[in-house]
């Protein structure tokens, strides 16, 4: 597996369109990379607003294969420049790293959501799935998940550092609505959460397959890639 790190110059025509939908940040991913490539492809746009005013975007994406992102450099990016060059480099040196009880800051958004039954359900077990919009359900929903009293045992596969909240933050978030246009066209609304703290190693496998399958729903819109970094930088 592969993490790239590309530019993306905000001021493009081509970079507004991209993001004005996770469809198609999706669909130029995917066509970045050979039609043979098969297996899980996760990606986020991050976008940060810088002191001087300006804004700073770049788009993380985690590939099967090394990916060539000379088109989209070329249509979005900042060609001809050094700063514009992709950052690309291989996963294995960071799982090769992982131990038991070894911490990480990690960054990763996520769609959190939860079952709600209505009369309307029928015969739907669980009912339908309805996204957390408060930053208090935002943050239950990820701590839940990732305390050694969850039901599931850590099911990726790692802890969070303290029992107390300051080791989480919600650095960002943002309700997306789009009109998904395969298949039967209708309209999705996603409450995205980017999810920012210092986890701790608890089963190093299943943290290995959560950094490479991903973490929750909602993985062709942009969520569920998750980071891991040292105390100094991204690892």
């Amino acid at each position: 597996m592969y993490l790239s790190r590309i530019p993306l110059n905000p001021l493009r025509r081509h970079t507004q369109r991209l993001l004005q939908s996770p469809q198609r940040i999706h669909a130029e991913v995917l066509g970045s990379l050979p039609p043979t490539v098969t297996g899980r492809t996760l990606w986020r746009e991050e976008i940060r607003r810088l002191p001087s005013g300006g804004v700073e975007c770049n788009l993380v994406v985690l590939t099967p294969r090394p990916p060539s992102w000379h088109k989209l450099v070329e249509d979005a990016g900042w060609p001809a420049t050094p700063e514009g060059e992709p950052l690309v480099r291989s996963l294995a040196p960071l799982l090769d790293r992982l131990a038991v009880g070894r911490e990480f800051g990690f960054r990763v958004r996520a769609n959190p959501t939860h079952s709600l039954r209505s009369p309307g359900d029928g015969d739907r077990p669980r009912g339908r799935r309805h996204g957390h919009t408060t930053v208090e359900h935002q943050m239950w929903w990820f701590v839940e998940r990732a305390t050694r009293s969850c039901r599931t045992c850590i099911r990726w596969g790692f802890e969070l550092a303290d029992a107390e909240l300051p080791s989480l933050s919600v650095v960002a978030r943002e309700r997306t609505v789009f009109t998904k246009a395969t298949g039967e066209p209708r309209r999705v609304t996603l409450n995205r959460v980017t999810y920012a703290g210092r986890l701790r190693v608890v089963d190093v496998d299943t943290l290995r397959e959560t950094l490479l399958g991903g973490l929750g729903g909602a993985k062709a819109y942009g969520c569920g890639l998750l980071t891991l970094a040292s105390a100094n930088g991204i690892e």
